[in-house]
This record gives C-alpha cells, structure tokens and sequence, in this order.
C-alpha cells in the first residue's frame, strides 16, 4: 500500500523539486511526454501505465479494508473445571464404585445373553441361568445402595442410580416370565425398562466417573 502511494505521490508532504518531472517526463523540442534520454512515451502508454496504477491502488485499498473488517477468530471457551469434592461425597462415589462395576456386568451379560438367545447361540437354560443371577446381583446392589448416606448435595444423584437398579430388577423379572409361559414377546417388553435403566446409569455416571462415560 505504502509503495503505490508513493508512486502515485500520494501522502508527500514536500513539495517537488524543479526540473524533478524531467528525469522522468519532459517536453523537448515541443514534443510532450518525451523522455530526457529520447524515447518517446506516447499519451496512449501513459493512460495505461495510469489505470494500471489505479487498478494496483484499488487492490490495495480493498486487501487493506477486508483485513481491518475481519472478525478475530473466536477462541473456543475454555470448559470451567469441576469443583473439588468434599470429602464426604468422595466417600459417597468411592463407596459407589463396586456396586456401580456388579451392576454394569450384569446388565452386560444378561443383554448379551438375550442377542445370543436370539441368534440361537445360547440356549434357553443358559439364558435363564443369566437372568436370575442378574436378578440377584440387582437385588443386592439395590440393598447395598440403600445402606449408603449420600450427602445432601449427591442425594438426587443416589436417587437416581436407585431408580436405574429398580428398571433392571424389572426388566430381569419380565425376561423370566418367558421361561414360564414359553412367549418370547416378554424380551421386547423388558428392553424398554432395562434401556431406560442404562440411560440413568449413564447420566449418573457422567458426573462421577467422566473418563467411563464418553460425551457423544
């Protein structure tokens, strides 16, 4: 930008100096627009050599003004840091965890063992043989969650995560009615409770245990 301006002497405060045009245009003999050394620029190269200039000059101007009207990036927000854990409610998630680990691997396998059921890669009495160890470790997780003191700031968490065992234990006692009945309609109506079981461990689990729960 500096450089146009200063062909085009635009922003020079001194005024020029005489006979400086001559080094560069001059009139000689009557002849306009002849060059001190002889070589003759006529009007119509003169024209062109101006509007190129311009041209140069309106490109910088426009690089200029689009550079200066540019927003700044925007920097991503940093995510606030969680607050420190009291000690009380480390205890609580600390106290939390084994029962939390019996739950997740029971839902795992008695789920898994309802696609092998299906595929006909288990049989049912290998089925029913998961389901009611399920039940069982539902119902002792159940009675462990109940002899915890959550403090006052993880009670609606507890609640929650008791909430979550109760859909399982459900969902346990409907796939059982099959064995007793011979229907496997009862497998579609105990996914619902055991799927919304899973979506409350996972929301209460987020809060305790991040690095287990992935965001999506």
């Amino acid at each position: 930008m500096g450089f146009v301006l200063s062909v085009l002497g635009i922003g020079k405060s001194e005024s020029p100096t005489p006979g400086a045009g001559a080094s560069f245009f001059g009139t000689i003999g009557g002849h306009p627009m002849r060059r001190v050394s002889g070589a003759r620029l006529s009007p119509k190269i003169l024209v062109l050599v101006f509007v190129s200039l311009l041209g140069i000059l309106a490109f910088a101007l426009s690089r200029e003004l689009t550079t200066t009207a540019r927003p700044m990036a925007a920097r991503p927000a940093l995510q606030p840091p969680r607050p420190a854990l009291s000690p009380a409610e480390e205890a609580y998630i600390r106290a939390l965890w084994p029962i939390h680990g019996s739950v997740e691997r029971s839902t795992m396998r008695m789920s898994l063992g309802q696609i092998f059921y299906k595929t006909e890669d288990l049989s049912r009495a290998d089925l029913k043989i998961r389901v009611d160890k399920a039940l069982v470790n539902y119902r002792q997780a159940e009675s462990a969650l109940r002899a915890l003191e959550p403090p006052a700031s993880l009670r609606p968490a507890h609640e929650e995560y008791l909430a979550a065992v109760r859909l399982f234990e459900q969902s346990a006692v409907e796939v059982l009615k099959m064995f007793d009945d011979g229907r496997d309609d009862h497998l579609l109506a105990a996914y619902p409770l055991s799927q919304k079981g899973s979506d409350k461990i996972m929301e209460v689990g987020g809060r305790f245990w991040p690095g287990e729960f992935p965001p999506n």
